[in-house]
């Protein structure tokens, strides 16, 4: 470490921890919601559940846009059909992964006052979102080819 760097910060206070135990509960929330609904037999569409409307991109196009299936995914996940989830979206298959094993992470590290093991690193974020995103996009061109 150069003498420019900062070391990470390892302990949570304040409104950081209050952040860290609000993003926690609001991923489990997440997978708390998908436990009450039920799959869409389309494999998508599972988000109208809710009171949103259908996917705009759908509606317009007649084809699902990359994001289609992710609730269905959380669903479907939730339920410990993983091949079903994956079925319906990888991206939001992984994102719900994600979120089954960030949620009790952060929940542990606000409680705790200090990060559970290393502390976030925003550049490994910023890959795996990366990596998420083009997981959706390459899902979507194949359902658009395959039809």
């Amino acid at each position: 470490m150069t003498g420019t760097e900062r070391p990470p910060v390892t302990t949570l206070a304040g409104r950081r921890r209050l952040l860290v135990a609000m993003a926690g509960a609001g991923l489990l929330g997440l997978l708390g919601v998908a436990a009450l609904l039920t799959p869409s037999g389309r494999g998508f569409g599972t988000h109208q559940q809710l009171g949103l409307p259908p996917c705009s991109f759908y509606v317009l196009y007649g084809r699902p846009c990359p994001t289609c299936g992710s609730t269905t995914a959380f669903v479907k996940l939730v339920r410990g059909d993983w091949f079903g989830a994956l079925r319906a979206n990888v991206g939001g298959t992984i994102l719900g992964v994600l979120a089954a094993m960030a949620g009790p992470w952060l929940l542990l590290s606000a409680a705790r006052g200090r990060w559970l093991g290393r502390p976030p690193n925003g550049a490994v974020a910023g890959g795996v979102a990366g990596v998420i995103l083009a997981v959706m996009f390459i899902q979507w061109i194949i359902r658009i080819w395959v039809g």
